[in-house]
């Protein structure tokens, strides 16, 4: 859509809940804006934002963007805090449903199995409906499944509704970035992506903390009960606080109401410029276009790959920490977890990385005339690329008994660091380099890491049996080892390989062809409003809006 000019300073307020409870906001400004078009079936009115619109994300006060960030950071913390503090609950599963630990393991598996599929459901269903509907849907059932697996009768009533809450508790790992590419432009949201970035790294590390010591306390009940109440709470806070912010449904609403409130014909200028799929439409795309891009572009799969290991390395620590720690040592359940705090550091230290990294980030945009190569959203992971296998071998080899236990939670410190700064680097680069089908790209590198992060904590009892803790902890560490030049492999020849990749060299020429057309259209500072720009530039942390 065309951009429009806005400062925040000049937005018309209007009440929050306004925004939570209507997604038209039909205004007076509103109805007697001049749209293009005449009214007519033939030739309805375009309807976009008019200028300084309440209703427009992008124009949301500082503060009110900065509580919905915080909000989505806390829900999708609380799905990942989940996913481990299972971990909590093995223990007393093994005694009381008398199984096995690797059979109890599963709980944490077929969790994370959820986060591969539930994405390829609620994808087209946000681009259908919107992402405030997806989430309170989506998180109702996510804490429904999650008390009904604190009344579980057997184990496998268990592994079922955990599946099911991985299912539904997928929904905001991809909602919430796309909410905050909603409500931020491009070069002002390096900081709010490196906040909210933390909840999905920092839930996983606090979960075996909290579990490990109310499973002892209290029961694996209480775990599982726990996690029903965290996710409870924050299901009421966010259906009562966060508005719908997608900008195509918020458009395609209000054209709705505005036909039924004057007998004229409107149309969202999204719509009527892209076309508006329907449901079957686009389950083909989310069903189909991820695997193309992760199978025939050598970027996507090479880096996915990158990523998985990284991420299936962070759910192998749930299963391994407990077998150097308490099988090892002979530490308690609940002491057992503490050493996540290394990783937990290490991930915040990364976070605080990306705060001068986006600075460097802008300044080099400033120096390639407002729009720096995909290339140099790189830079951290070459960075963490190094930390993460110095990181898995000082743990690998300072685990033993013979050696002081701080030595081997120290050497989980540039494990998270690394983690964090090749996550969010790779993460951005296929954003830019993907750009109108960044969305696809994303959906294919989290299934492939999900299914790495669902199946490396189930061979990890019998890897540590047979190779023992130093060899069995230094199997990640060389695959971290493997994947230190893709970083700098790409950074080099990145620009020459896309070039010659259909999806990225598509996807780069439709955005020239935008930011020249914008250029010449719109002089001076703009925000987006839909298809164009900062939309398109972000629809990668959105639902799949690709035509």
């Amino acid at each position: 859509m065309d951009t429009l000019p806005q400062t925040e300073s000049t937005t018309k307020k209007v009440r929050h809940w306004r925004l939570v409870t209507s997604h038209s906001l039909v205004t007076d400004e509103v109805q007697r804006y001049d749209y293009l078009g005449a009214g007519t079936e033939d030739d309805p009115y375009r309807v976009e934002f008019i200028t300084n619109d309440p209703r427009n994300p992008i124009g949301f006060p500082l503060w009110k963007k900065w509580l919905i960030t915080v909000l989505v950071a806390v829900a999708t913390l609380a799905v990942a805090f989940s996913s481990s503090a299972y971990t909590g609950s093995i223990p007393g599963l093994i005694s009381e449903f008398d199984v096995s630990t690797e059979l109890a393991t599963l709980g944490i598996t077929f969790f994370v199995l959820g986060f591969a599929i539930g994405p390829l459901i609620w994808a087209p269903l946000s681009e259908m409906y919107g992402r405030q509907f997806l989430f309170i849907g989506t998180y109702t059932l996510l804490t429904a499944f999650g008390a009904g697996t604190a009344g579980s009768k057997n184990i496998q009533t268990m592994i079922i509704l955990r599946f099911l809450a991985g299912c539904f508790g997928s929904s905001p790992l991809t909602n919430a970035g796309g909410v905050i590419a909603d409500m931020f432009l491009p070069d002002q949201r390096g900081l709010a992506m490196s906040v909210f970035s933390a909840a999905p790294f920092l839930g996983p590390t606090l979960g075996p903390i909290i579990g490990g010591f109310l499973g002892q306390a209290e029961g694996w009940r209480w775990v599982e009960g726990l996690m029903a109440i965290f996710t409870g709470v924050l299901c009421i806070i966010g259906a009562l606080t966060i508005p719908e912010t997608y900008v195509p449904v918020l458009l395609r609403k209000r054209a709705e109401k505005l036909s039924e409130m004057t007998g004229k014909v409107y149309r969202s200028k999204l719509d009527l410029e892209k076309g508006r799929k329907t449901v079957g439409e686009a389950y083909r795309i989310a069903l189909t276009r991820p695997w193309s891009l992760l199978f025939l572009e050598p970027i996507v799969l090479l880096l996915s790959i990158y990523m998985a290991i990284v991420f299936g390395t962070l759910y192998l620590m749930f299963a391994a920490f407990p077998i150097v720690y308490q099988q090892n040592r002979g530490w308690s359940d609940g002491i057992a977890g503490l050493p996540f705090l290394g990783v937990m550091i290490g991930m915040l230290l990364g976070v605080a990385y990306g705060i001068p990294d986006n600075r460097r980030y802008v300044r080099a945009s400033k120096r390639a005339g407002g729009k720096a190569p995909p290339e140099q959203r790189l830079v951290p992971a070459m960075v963490g690329s190094f930390f993460l296998p110095v990181g898995l071998f000082w743990f690998a080899w300072t685990n033993g008994r013979s050696v002081h236990w701080i030595v081997s939670v120290i050497g989980t410190v540039p494990f998270g660091f690394g983690m964090v700064l090749v996550f969010l680097s790779i993460m951005n680069y296929l954003i830019d380099a993907y750009t109108i089908y960044a969305a696809s790209v994303l959906a294919a590198a989290s299934v492939l890491r999900s299914l790495f992060g669902a199946t490396f904590p189930l061979f990890a009892t019998p890897m540590y049996r047979n190779l023992g803790i130093h060899w069995a902890s230094s199997v990640p560490a060389f695959l971290a080892l493997v994947c230190v030049p893709f970083p700098f492999l790409f950074f080099k020849y990145g620009p020459a390989i896309r070039s010659r990749c259909k999806y990225a060299a598509e996807a780069k020429k439709m955005m020239d062809e935008m930011m020249n057309k914008a250029r010449n259209e719109r002089p001076g500072p703009t925000i987006s409003t839909g298809s164009k720009g900062a939309e398109k530039e972000t629809a990668a942390v959105k639902e799949p809006t690709e035509s």
